[in-house]
């Protein structure tokens, strides 16, 4: 299975980052179903409290993803991306 790995964001995505949310953009393979990223997307939510802000489906398969949370004060931030990055 590829992993996933943080990617820029896509064109127009920066234009509603807010400063009090940590942001991650990230790409789904094609090869991952839709059943299977709602599952992935749903455990991050769960348990690290990301929320899904946008989905862009392309041709190929593959989706872009912007993930979300509220910045905490005892996160380490690196920018607009957090130290603690989804594990999908």
């Amino acid at each position: 299975m590829t992993a996933l790995r943080p990617r820029r964001l896509p064109a127009g995505w920066d234009n509603e980052l807010s400063d009090e949310y940590e942001w991650i953009p990230l790409r789904l393979p094609p090869e991952i179903t839709r059943i299977g990223a709602s599952t992935r997307l749903s455990i991050e939510a769960e348990y690290r409290g990301w929320e899904l802000t946008r989905v862009r489906l392309y041709t190929d398969g593959s989706r872009r993803v912007l993930l979300r949370r509220k910045k905490s004060p005892s996160k380490a931030v690196n920018g607009n991306r957090c130290v603690d990055q989804p594990g999908l």
